[in-house]
């Protein structure tokens, strides 16, 4: 049996107003399918070090934020094309940016160091 799952707009607009209480800046990039679309989330800090999550399928039947693609300093503009590209492949994806410190807690992941 699935388990209910939370409308994507409902789910953003918490993402939202929990960063945004926290003193961060959340922004809405991309508006998806209004109850059963996808999220992407880009999470960084201060602008800088961008990471793309979404919500992968596991061995066990969950499905768990995981970073799909990381910003790299050596290849300016690569990022954001990957993003306008998940975007224009995807018209139900949403797309929220979450811009404040140790932003992957906000979706429950650790996060990546490196």
């Amino acid at each position: 049996m699935d388990e209910a799952r939370l409308s994507a707009h409902l789910e953003v607009s918490g993402l939202v107003r929990q960063v945004q209480a926290a003193g961060g800046f959340a922004m809405v990039l991309s508006k998806g399918e209004r109850d059963a679309g996808t999220i992407m989330v880009v999470t960084c800090e201060k602008g800088r070090n961008s990471r793309a999550w979404e919500r992968m399928p596991q061995a066990d039947g969950s499905r768990d934020w995981t970073c799909i693609r990381s910003e790299d300093p050596d290849l300016p503009g690569a990022f954001t094309e990957f993003v306008d590209r998940r975007r224009s492949q995807d018209s139900d994806l949403w797309i929220v940016e979450l811009d404040i410190a140790d932003a992957e807690r906000f979706i429950g992941s650790p996060g990546t160091k490196g």
